[in-house]
């Protein structure tokens, strides 16, 4: 019985998905913006989802910060977090790479003489930062489509409607159970593998120190990148003030790697200390609602 009402809830909340998207996309960005900045309060002031974890994260992080100062930073993140399903439910509008070029700046020409002109694939690390859905779609359009690896979601209509809107500029999703095979197909004929890599991974066994706790932390990105030989970069995509983000890439050194286990751990530690620092720099990006720090290797 509760595993129908389960199906029946599943169906009713796809099925209002789609009718506030139809909505949403009526509307012009500023005003999808407003609505947003106003919800974000809403969720933060009176509903109070995980907020006592969100401000635990960012106190634990920031402990050189007052109260007043966590509590300004958390607030932003629910309004960002806000803006981003406003941004996830407009995707489709998002048609032709001047749609894309009007939402996001992207200087790739880095990137692209690594990759397309030197013929070789790429890895792509990148995290739940700044408006990760768009950035997806904006590189697919701007620079180059992706395989991007992502992990199903539990309500299986709303996990095909946003896979649709992944894919619906040339992109290709993959599941995190395919991404070790597909990835190295993807890489190994000029691809590019598109992974966030700043949560925890279950299955994991390397640790490290990340932002200033102790947790597990996803290699699968380094494999990928050092058995196949493709150069890996971070990409970042984080708002500039204006209504509109910024990407930004960072090589990762490489050259002075193998492809084994410690060289992998050790490529990890270097791309995770990317993520930490624009994390710290720009925190009211990131998505401090996950609890990061649950599994450790220490016990607690």
């Amino acid at each position: 019985m509760s595993e129908k009402k389960n199906r029946i809830g599943d169906k009713l909340f796809y099925r209002i998905l789609l009718l506030v998207g139809m909505l949403v996309r009526r509307l012009n960005r500023a005003h999808a913006a407003a609505i947003a900045g106003i919800t974000g309060d809403i969720v933060y002031d009176r509903l109070k989802i995980r907020r006592e974890l969100v401000e635990t994260n960012l106190s634990l992080t920031f402990p050189e910060k007052s109260g007043e100062e966590i509590r300004r930073i958390a607030r932003q993140v629910y309004r960002n977090l806000a803006e981003n399903a406003m941004e996830v439910l407009r995707l489709p509008l998002i048609q032709t790479p001047e749609d894309a070029v009007s939402l996001l700046q992207i200087d790739a020409r880095a990137f692209l003489a690594r990759t397309r002109e030197s013929g070789k694939g790429a890895v792509l690390v990148s995290a739940h930062f700044g408006n990760w859905e768009l950035l997806g779609i904006g590189l697919c359009l701007l620079v180059s489509p992706a395989t991007v690896v992502a992990k199903k979601l539990k309500n299986s209509e709303v996990d095909g409607l946003v896979n649709k809107w992944r894919s619906m500029r040339g992109n290709r999703v993959v599941y995190k159970k395919q991404a070790l095979r597909e990835g190295l197909r993807t890489l190994r004929s000029g691809g590019v593998m598109s992974i966030l890599a700043d949560q925890s991974d279950p299955n994991g066994g390397f640790f490290m120190d990340f932002l200033g706790r102790r947790t597990s932390v996803f290699v699968g990105p380094a494999y990928l990148a050092l058995k196949t030989g493709v150069p890996l970069f971070v990409v970042m995509c984080r708002r500039n003030g204006s209504g509109r983000y910024i990407a930004e890439f960072e090589e990762v050194q490489t050259s002075d790697l193998g492809d084994g286990k410690e060289d992998a751990e050790e490529l990890a530690r270097r791309y995770t200390r990317v993520l930490e620092r624009y994390i710290r720099t720009y925190p009211e990006e990131w998505f401090w609602v996950h609890n990061r720090w649950k599994r450790t290797d220490r016990g607690v």
